[in-house]
Parts: structure tokens; C-alpha cells; sequence
């Protein structure tokens, strides 16, 4: 069980650095083009980096958590880190 909490962490961890360098992209194009878009996705942004936050630190700091569920947001957040890296790379292109 240790070994899937690492690999949340991780992951977790990876989201909050391709949030961050979204958010910095979106903010930049925001100040040159407003738009609803723009404002949209920082906000959307911004939640999701909040979300990833708060998880990284429940991973490292909650009491033990039942194994299955464990899992499932290891799985959660990994399914997260491969959308969030799409998202991260479409946005750079």
C-alpha cells in the first residue's frame, strides 16, 4: 500500500507543477487578449491546482486510509496526471 500512497504523491505532485505552468501561460495570454476562455481556464486552473494541493498534503499527513481506497485515488490520480499533461502539451503546441 505504500508503494500506490508514493506513486499519489507523486503524481499529485507532477499536477501541481503542469498546473502551475498552465496557469502561467493562461495568465500571460489573459493580460495580452482578454476573453471569457482565458478566464474560464484559470479558474478551472486554479481549482484544480487547489484540489492538488489539498491532496498532496492528505497523502503525507491524513491517518491511514482504508487500502481500496487507496487505490482508487491512486488511480484517480494518476487518470488526472495524463489529462492534465494532454492539456499541457496541446497548450504549448
Amino acid at each position: 500500500m505504500s508503494l500506490m500512497v508514493d506513486v499519489a504523491r507523486v503524481a499529485a505532485g507532477v499536477n501541481i507543477v503542469l498546473l502551475l505552468g498552465l496557469l502561467t501561460v493562461w495568465i500571460r495570454n489573459y493580460r495580452e487578449v482578454p476573453g471569457s476562455i482565458l478566464r474560464g481556464l484559470i479558474l478551472f486552473g486554479s481549482l484544480l491546482l487547489a484540489e492538488n494541493v489539498v491532496a498532496l498534503y492528505f497523502y503525507f499527513n491524513a491517518p491511514a486510509m482504508p487500502p481500496l481506497a487507496v487505490e482508487v485515488m491512486m488511480v484517480l490520480q494518476v487518470l488526472e496526471s495524463v489529462g492534465i499533461a494532454v492539456l499541457f502539451y496541446t497548450t504549448w503546441q
